[in-house]
């Protein structure tokens, strides 16, 4: 089977949260199943921005637009970190520096209806075989970005390629007003009820939704919870219309870029039979947030988007009761102004005890895995969630709500669980202030329990976070879809 991928980013070129992640690990976990005779071959098409085109290597032209929404493009085939790529290299889109999606005012370019409109129409030519000698069996979109893939290919006259669509972040729909539409060279049709019409407005997701031939999110929970009208932002009714071909398959993550027993972004390196190492790495991360030394310290990590979608804004209500118990936190993120504030004031007020970087960095993340002795992510909601899986893998126990992907990979520290020795972590409901505290004070004691403590610590260790699994669902999920085709 060939695959065409489509995404707005892809892990180690460009990311800015998950979404890269996924994409990077995904293509290279598939070819793996089949060893050197690969079941699934993947190609994975992104915008040609400035990270992306300095890392291209054996880049050829394979296809050239006169004209992609404003200005020439071409398609380029190339590879980069074991990934094979083709690449929009349309300079009017996407030559501009820094975040793929915002200005550095902060906002969205004003153009990225435009921007991901050509990504899903260059994708869409591909897909039906545009390029001579390059044909695929199916196009797998990701997110709104690429949704519009999905929207083409279903108005195009003549045979065309099976189609997924993967929802990330159901919260994120790429909404436009209905003055772009006839920009986007579609027939009127395409603006209805039943596709991109959305009170009033374009929806690129809800069109990706509508046309799909299969749609999958990242974990089975949020693939439930999105058919429900709490959750479904507003397109509830039509994933519950879509339901017999929506499913969930939980992300795993790259377990060989992270693994504590070869990371070497870590001072010290340590496996699940030699924790003890982990101290070394406590430290470390004690002196580079700025907190006081001590290894008794209950070390709290939070690597996040300072959103109120994560819940953020309750951990600020509870700082005040967890540095007075005695706890700390290690705090890595950015987000909404207000919030980011908020934690840099936290971190001067409680000197020693709440560390605080407002930003992004790869090796400090990997460092606050490895050194927390817990990772807190209390969530709304969760699609999936990839921290808390790099939590587990690194012995850092995570502190989830109960939603979504968290619910679906932590195993709660309950009575039962604990004396069956399988579970992982702690999870907490409601989203509140106070069912946030409840878990730190069940933390405090599961910390205060050593040896319980340790097998919790081993028994997340032990968990299969990997690809694997996700991988054969995909593969899997592909060959139904194809045997299902005319």
């Amino acid at each position: 089977m060939r695959i065409l991928a489509v995404a707005s980013e892809i892990y180690p070129l460009l990311k800015t949260g998950g979404l890269g992640d996924v994409v990077g690990a995904l293509p290279l976990a598939l070819q793996q199943i089949g060893g050197a005779s690969p079941a699934v071959e993947v190609t994975t098409m992104v915008p040609g921005y400035p990270a992306i085109m300095a890392a291209l290597t054996d880049a050829i032209p394979i296809h050239q637009f006169d004209e992609l929404f404003g200005g020439p493009a071409t398609i380029l085939q190339a590879s980069a970190d074991s990934l094979d790529l083709l690449v929009v290299d349309a300079p009017h889109l996407y030559a501009r520096a820094g975040n793929p999606y915002l200005g550095a005012d902060g906002r969205e370019w004003a153009d990225n209806g435009m921007r991901f409109a050509a990504l899903g129409a260059a994708a869409a030519a591909v897909g039906r075989g545009i390029v001579p000698g390059l044909t695929f069996d199916i196009v797998h979109a990701h997110d709104w970005q690429a949704a519009m893939a999905l929207v083409y290919l279903h108005f195009h006259n003549g045979p065309r390629p099976a189609t997924v669509l993967t929802i990330h972040n159901l919260a994120f729909q790429g909404r436009y007003p209905a003055a772009l539409f006839p920009r986007l060279g579609l027939p009127a049709s395409a603006f209805g009820l039943n596709g991109l019409e959305f009170h009033g407005d374009v929806n690129f997701l809800k069109g990706g939704l509508a046309y799909a031939d299969r749609i999958t999110t990242v974990s089975p929970g949020y693939a439930r919870e999105i058919t429900g009208e709490e959750k479904g932002m507003g397109l509830d009714g039509l994933l519950r219309h879509r339901g017999d071909v929506l499913s969930g398959i939980l992300n795993g993550i790259d377990d060989t870029v992270w693994n504590p027993a070869t990371d070497p972004l870590l001072p010290a390196r340590y496996s699940r039979g030699k924790l003890a190492k982990r101290a070394e790495d406590k430290l470390a991360l004690q002196k580079r947030m700025g907190l006081e030394e001590s290894p008794d310290a209950l070390l709290i990590g939070v690597i996040s988007r300072l959103t109120s979608q994560k819940g953020l804004d309750m951990l600020l209500d509870q700082l005040d009761a967890m540095v007075g118990d005695g706890m700390q936190l290690a705090l890595l993120g950015s987000g909404e102004p207000d919030l980011e504030q908020a934690f840099v004031s936290a971190a001067e007020w409680h000197l020693g005890s709440v560390g605080c970087i407002i930003g992004y960095d790869e090796t400090l993340a990997h460092l606050i895995q490895a050194g927390s002795d817990a990772l807190l992510v209390p969530s709304r909601f969760e699609p999936c969630g990839l921290t808390q899986l790099y939590a587990l893998r690194y012995g850092s126990v995570p502190v989830v709500s109960r939603v979504g992907g968290l619910a679906d990979s932590v195993i709660d520290a309950n009575e039962a669980a604990l004396a069956a020795g399988v579970a992982t972590g702690i999870q907490f409901w409601p989203a509140t202030p106070e069912a946030l505290q409840v878990a730190l004070d069940r933390l405090q004691n599961l910390w205060r329990d050593k040896p319980a403590w340790a097998q919790v610590q081993r028994n997340g260790m032990a968990a299969d976070v990997s690809w694997r699994r996700p991988a054969n669902q995909y593969v899997s999920l592909y060959r139904s879809l194809l045997a299902a085709q005319p």
